[in-house]
This record gives structure tokens, C-alpha cells and sequence, in this order.
């Protein structure tokens, strides 16, 4: 392999874990409301 294909290789993984590990942060620091009250359901009539 090449320098350069060496390269992309490690910003392209950078990048994808990256993407991983701030997205579980993300998550954990916000999680995902599982219940919604009736007064913001907006499936509600």
C-alpha cells in the first residue's frame, strides 16, 4: 500500500469511529424519550 492509501485509510476509520463514539455520547447525555404525556402526542384527537 501506499502512503496516501495509508492515509485515507486512517482518516476515513477516524472518521467513522468518530462518528460512533459522539454519537453514543450524544445518546447517553440525551437520552430518547420513551413516553409522551397527552398533551404532546400528535397522533391525539
Amino acid at each position: 500500500m501506499t502512503a496516501s492509501a495509508i492515509v485515507l485509510l486512517v482518516v476515513a476509520a477516524l472518521i467513522v469511529w468518530g462518528g460512533l463514539l459522539a454519537s453514543i455520547t450524544f445518546l447517553t447525555t440525551h437520552p430518547e424519550v420513551s413516553e409522551l404525556s397527552d398533551d404532546e402526542d400528535p397522533d391525539s384527537t
